[in-house]
């Protein structure tokens, strides 16, 4: 049975951290506390998380076994090399949906709600006649919401009275297309085939590298710009924050020119040292500057002139 435990990607969880954001988010925006977190609740929107999320990755894996076999190493998945049952893929697929779905009537119905949207999101990405997958750009904006959801599924944790603002969930829905095109980009250089990358991802045959680095650009600045908005708008001190973020969007796309990068394997990212460390450095800062006022910064979002006197 290991390689049915293996198709749901245990390995992949940690990406569901990405609800932590959301989480201290709606500490900075809400009334609430870090003293009103319910661990148990947090505990469990995590798992219910995992839970969906491994629901799509499931359907992921069986849908893509034909497609799989021409990449350089995701033919030996157990898919592609083992004799798999339709019948029990099914079975775990349905049962991870109501472990999901149960956990996530734990926590709240928006949260539910939201669990319920990222389920969908899995089959329109996966399953014909749409399969967002196969459709390039669409393949990257569709799969990238998943962070916008993540996002969202940390906040409603905190509360279930409102939503995260515009800008913040577009800023950070950006940051995972982001990520997406870059590991679209490292995929397409380590293949190093247009043909066999377009038998391996369909999407493949209507994209080059300068395509892909040029669509990530594109992908950071939305990113970069909605996220300066949220931070000027609510707490001016977080624009000294935002160097570092374009230092961490431009060393992401300095390890995706690396041979067999780990950029084409985010649940591995936590390894890169170089990259964690730098990640740290940004919480600290942003922690620092929660707790510190800048009144001088405040002149940057006033309508009235600067005067001089001669």
């Amino acid at each position: 049975m290991k390689n049915y435990v293996k198709i749901a990607r245990p390995d992949h969880w940690i990406k569901n951290l990405f609800i932590m954001p959301g989480v201290a988010i709606a500490l900075l925006l809400t009334e609430f506390e870090l003293d009103d977190i319910n661990i148990i609740k947090l505990i469990i929107a995590f798992f219910a998380t995992c839970m969906i999320a491994s629901a799509n990755y499931v359907i992921n894996e069986w849908l893509d076994a034909p497609f799989d076999k021409f990449h350089p190493t995701k033919k030996n998945r157990p898919v592609v090399t083992a004799n798999m049952k339709f019948s029990i893929v099914m079975a775990e697929y349905v049962g991870l949906i109501a472990a999901g779905v149960l956990l996530s009537l734990l926590v709240n119905i928006p949260f539910l709600l939201t669990s319920l949207v990222l389920l969908i999101m899995g089959v329109l990405y996966n399953v014909k006649p749409i399969r967002t997958k196969d459709i390039a750009y669409f393949d990257v904006i569709s799969e990238s919401v998943n962070n916008m959801l993540r996002l969202m599924m940390g906040w409603f944790v905190i509360t279930d009275a409102s939503v995260p603002p515009s800008s913040i969930l577009i800023g950070y829905w950006m940051a995972g297309a982001f990520l997406m095109a870059t590991k679209r980009f490292a995929e397409y250089r380590m293949i190093g085939d247009p043909e066999v990358a377009g038998l391996y991802r369909r999407s493949f045959k209507n994209y080059t590298e300068k395509t892909l680095l040029t669509s990530a650009l594109f992908y950071a600045l939305i990113s970069t710009f909605c996220l300066g908005v949220f931070l000027i708008k609510y707490r001016i001190e977080y624009l000294l924050c935002m160097p570092l973020l374009f230092l961490l969007f431009s060393y992401y796309i300095g390890m995706a020119l690396d041979p067999d990068s780990a950029v084409q394997r985010p649940e591995k990212l936590f390894k890169e040292k170089h990259l964690m460390f730098l990640v740290l450095i940004i919480i600290v800062v942003f922690g620092i500057f929660t707790f510190v006022n800048i009144d001088s910064l405040h002149v940057l979002t006033t309508k009235a002139l600067v005067g001089l006197n001669f």
